[in-house]
């Protein structure tokens, strides 16, 4: 029987049906809802809810309970609904009629709110801190192979001239507007839902304010018909900037299965980080970045399902948004192992050397022709047809001689002015605030 419940079981078919995953997906939640529950019984015992000796008391067993909670061994045991509850009935199973006053001024509702919070809040975190040593890779690359030139291409046709110092440097830039994006969904995710109950508040006079501040949170969900309204808001938001990142890496695995092609040949990895064939003993396929490509597609499929799942849901709680920690909890693990992956490969990678002193590739030097006319004070409309004229003419000369200058070129990555829109971008989100909330609460 449910803590809810009253005296009427469900049908088993209908506890399977509504049940469906979430046990599973609670488990992620277990550290979580044990924070939420000392903060709200630290809170209880300031408006005479519960003694202070009481307090003490249960916290003390919340905090072991917590330390269960991060062990893999720890589970939902049979018959018991979700983690809320079990988390429940050990307290209660270790203090009796006591641990039963922790629910006293909150609800389900709010419990999972708070749960979710903490829960994307501590995922974003380990991704921020997985996208940096990638992003520190790629800037270290971009360094080391700044002088090896290769083709650049528009709509797949040979353009101008890129070197791989520019290439994997672009990639770095991008991954600081995502964890730019990453910020923006922690701001909207580290606001504190608890006090909220159902979505109407409480009667108990609560101290909402208190709870935010022993969790860590940057502010409150002040409106509590909103904080209910803000589930699956705050996980379309999150699932979004997750697929930020997820296009950078989807991108950067496509350019490497065309760099690996023999046609392309500019790149190669150790035999022991691509695959065979079983006929073809020739093959070294880069099923690496196959697979990073297609796990990211479908992280980029995220935000479009979950507005799809809350379309024209009314306010207020609905059971629909219980479906949603199926696709975006699980999509945290993959999106971090892709980068980690994408970080050993990036690691192990040659990159060929005098790519563009092949003739195939003379006319990538065409613009580089045309504005050395410019210089010589020929316009540019003039010194176009010229060149053009060359070319179909098949009198093409070039030199392979480049000289870029301005920011972000060639010749002036600007590294070090990337490296500092990530370092500030990372300093606003001020993990060590939340640090240290945590541990007062589990500790003190």
């Amino acid at each position: 029987m449910k803590l809810w419940q009253k005296d009427i079981t469900s049908l088993k078919e209908v506890e399977t049906f509504t049940v469906g995953k979430d046990r599973e997906m609670d488990l992620l939640l277990a550290p979580f809802d044990v924070l939420g529950s000392i903060a709200h019984v630290t809170m209880l015992a300031t408006i005479g809810l519960l003694t202070n000796e009481e307090k003490d008391i249960i916290v003390k067993e919340l905090q072991a309970i917590y330390k269960r909670t991060l062990g893999s061994d720890f589970k939902i045991e049979e018959g018991v609904e979700d983690i809320h509850s079990q988390i429940e009935f050990l307290l209660t199973e270790k203090l009796g009629e006591m641990g039963k006053k922790i629910h006293s001024a909150r609800s389900r509702n709010d419990q999972v709110l708070v749960d979710i919070k903490l829960f994307l809040r501590n995922e974003i975190e380990e991704l921020v801190n997985t996208i940096l040593p990638f992003f520190s890779l790629l800037q270290s690359q971009s360094e080391a192979f700044k002088n090896h030139l290769f083709p650049g291409y528009t709509h797949l046709q040979l353009a101008m001239p890129s070197s791989f110092g520019l290439w994997f440097g672009a990639y770095a830039e991008s991954l600081v507007d995502d964890v730019i994006t990453l910020q923006a969904a922690y701001k909207v995710v580290n606001k504190n839902p608890l006090g909220s109950a159902a979505g109407y508040g409480s009667s108990f006079p609560i101290n909402r304010t208190l709870t935010t501040e022993l969790l860590g949170f940057d502010n409150l969900n002040y409106n509590v018909v909103y904080a209910q309204m803000g589930r699956g808001k705050a996980e379309r938001i999150t699932a979004s900037a997750l697929a930020n990142v997820a296009e950078t890496l989807a991108r950067l695995s496509m350019d490497m299965c065309l760099y690996l092609n023999q046609n392309f040949d500019f790149v190669s990895f150790p035999q022991e980080l691509t695959t065979g064939s079983s006929i073809m003993p020739h093959k070294k396929n880069p099923d690496v970045f196959e697979l990073i490509r297609s796990h990211c597609n479908r992280i980029k499929a995220l935000p479009n399902e979950i507005m799809m799942m809350t379309t024209n849901l009314p306010s207020g709680y609905h059971r629909d948004l219980q479906l949603l920690k199926e696709h975006l909890f699980p999509a945290f693990a993959t999106l971090k192992d892709c980068i980690k992956m994408a970080t050993l490969m990036l690691s192990n990678v040659t990159v060929k050397e005098n790519i563009l002193t092949d003739e195939k590739y003379k006319y990538i030097f065409s613009v580089e022709e045309v504005n050395k006319l410019v210089l010589q004070g020929i316009p540019f409309r003039d010194a176009y047809k010229q060149v053009g004229r060359a070319i179909e003419n098949n009198t093409f000369n070039y030199s392979i001689n480049i000289h870029h200058t301005h920011e972000g070129t060639i010749g002036n990555l600007c590294n070090a002015e990337i490296n500092s829109m990530m370092e500030e971008t990372f300093t606003m989100f001020g993990f060590q605030k939340v640090h240290d909330a945590i541990n007062k609460l589990v500790n003190y």
